[in-house]
């Protein structure tokens, strides 16, 4: 992959966000909600992608909304306070979709959950490199200027091959990466599943 090949994808990421009108708008209230380092990542994003390369509606398979933000403060009432603002904060037709989440707090909770240890994170995008697939591991920002600020830790081209595979540089157990590959498989059959 040249750099070339990497901005144009991030072009054709962008326009695709900007494509879905409901994407947009979370991300519109996201940039307005004030928490540091936010991110949407996950499905709203990778989904989103897919559906454009596969001529299915910007919306198919949109379940929710996952944005992610960074706060050192690591106690359960600050991350509480947070998702209560954004509950207030989002339009009733997505604040239930809207999921926020402390990544700060991501290390305190993780093993418990998933039975796979979890060092503490130092920033939002940190965590992206930790995610299951590379194709899951791109974040989006709306600027206040408007623009689209992106990080994908292991590039796009996963993304755009319609490929998931195990991370590279994390240790994620095969039912950790097969039951959230077999749900895509479902729903997106063009996507190729790539296990060790």
């Amino acid at each position: 992959m040249t750099p070339v090949d990497d901005l144009t994808r991030a072009e054709a990421l962008k326009a695709a966000l900007r494509a879905s009108p409901t994407v947009m708008r979370v991300l519109e209230h996201g940039c307005s909600l004030g928490l540091g380092q936010w991110r949407l990542v996950s499905g709203a994003v990778y989904q989103t992608v897919w559906n454009r390369l596969t001529g299915r509606p910007l919306d198919y398979g949109l379940k929710d909304f996952d944005l992610v933000y960074f706060d050192p403060d690591v106690s359960w009432d600050a991350e509480d306070a947070a998702i209560r603002r954004a509950a207030d904060h989002f339009p009733p037709d997505l604040a239930p979709r809207v999921e926020v989440r402390n990544q700060a707090r991501v290390h305190l909770w993780f093993e418990q959950k998933f039975g796979e240890p979890y060092a503490p994170l130092f920033s939002t995008d940190d965590s992206l490199a930790r995610y299951v697939a590379p194709a899951f591991a791109v974040g989006v920002r709306l600027e206040p200027d408007g623009s689209l600020d992106l990080v994908a830790p292991f590039g796009l081209a996963d993304l755009f091959a319609l490929r998931l595979r195990p991370n590279p540089v994390r240790q994620v157990s095969l039912a950790g990466f097969d039951r959230p590959a077999a749900s895509l498989k479902a729903r997106w059959p063009e996507i190729e599943i790539l296990r060790p």
